[in-house]
């Protein structure tokens, strides 16, 4: 007789939406997401008012792929058929700054030193795909590249709550999240959204205050065409000259409203060596960025974020920081830049001459 079939064999019940959540956190913990938490689908995707105010006031300036994903934003489901809800997940990557080494350096955003989080944060959520499959479930999942609002995702679960500054934040811990989302045809019970950015930022203002591009047209509005992680990262024209001297020396993206927020005021540090701050990473070497052929640029940021900019707008970026320096020996790698083939480089030396030379 097969004992499989013996009608007293204790038989393991199906899980209810609680203790399926529980599980998939469990999950998603067990493949390195430091948080999780679950959020149900709605009628329309969480942001998307936001999104579309956004977009229709031109504030997101080059990037033209933000609106082209706008359908799947406003309703997740054309990505999963039959989704119900989603585990919104969170990766910390907050490490302390290396020293400033001085001269012809210019700084680079936090989320920038290690790791490129794409394929960090991708390879976990796509072994975690595989094992909520494995469980019967379907799932979609994304991190950034993919048509998801994470940030308003994160709100919508109560991983966070949004700022005035528009970052995510993890009230009295962190905004420095690395967020992915994914998307199940479950439902799962949600959890509590965080209380209200206004209890959590309170009357504090100072994000907004420290942008020296002032790039925020209100809480939680912000205009990209002015800021200085768009114009250094995403943006591939010219950078409005009136701005060149509010880069100060930021050459790859922009930390003053996460560095200036009381959320951020003690720096818990992340557990990921991989997002620990490469050599010459967090400080790039402005002159070796200008004498350096393209190519072989490129190929020095392979895996990591600081590519996404290419090597022209690398150059574009530390020539403008190089004025803002007014340093004497900061005339050489302009020079050198002055005969770049690109006309963004040549053009962006000339003016930063001018600059140096006090005609501009």
């Amino acid at each position: 007789m097969d004992p499989s079939s013996d009608s007293d064999a204790p038989r393991r019940l199906p899980l209810d939406g609680r203790e399926r959540a529980m599980e998939l956190k469990a999950l998603a913990r067990e493949l390195g997401f430091h948080r999780a938490r679950v959020a149900m689908l709605r009628r329309r995707g969480p942001g998307i008012l936001a999104f579309d105010r956004f977009v229709a006031e031109g504030r997101h300036g080059e990037m033209a792929w933000l609106p082209r994903g706008r359908e799947a934003r406003a309703d997740p489901r054309t990505l999963l058929p039959g989704a119900k809800s989603a585990l919104v997940l969170g990766i910390d990557y907050a490490w302390p700054r290396p020293p400033d080494p001085g001269g012809l350096t210019g700084k680079v955003a936090s989320y920038a030193w290690g790791r490129d989080y794409h394929n960090l944060v991708g390879k976990r959520l796509q072994k975690l795909v595989k094992r909520i499959r494995a469980l019967g479930l379907d799932a979609y999942a994304g991190v950034d590249s993919r048509p998801l609002l994470e940030r308003a995702w994160a709100e919508e679960s109560g991983l966070a709550f949004l700022g005035k500054s528009c970052l995510a934040i993890v009230p009295g811990e962190t905004s420095y999240l690395f967020l992915a989302v994914v998307l199940l045809t479950v439902p799962l019970p949600p959890d509590a959204p965080k209380a209200t950015a206004l209890r959590h930022c309170g009357s504090c203002t100072r994000c907004l205050d420290v942008c020296p591009t002032q790039a925020f047209t209100g809480p939680g509005e912000l205009d990209a065409r002015r800021c200085i992680s768009y114009l250094t990262i995403e943006h591939r024209s010219p950078v409005p000259e009136a701005l060149h001297a509010a880069f100060g020396r930021w050459v790859f993206g922009c930390d003053d409203c996460q560095e200036i927020c009381p959320h951020n005021a003690v720096l818990h540090g992340s557990p990921e060596p991989d997002l620990a701050p490469r050599p010459g990473h967090a400080w790039l070497d402005l002159d070796w960025v200008m004498r350096t052929e393209d190519a072989k640029l490129e190929a020095h940021f392979q895996g990591s974020p600081v590519r996404r900019a290419r090597a022209t707008g690398l150059k574009r970026n530390a020539a403008i920081v190089l004025a803002n320096l007014g340093l004497p020996e900061a005339r050489r790698p302009l020079l050198v830049g002055l005969e770049h083939g690109s006309p963004l480089v040549s053009e962006t030396c000339r003016h930063s001459l001018r600059r140096l030379d006090g005609e501009a």
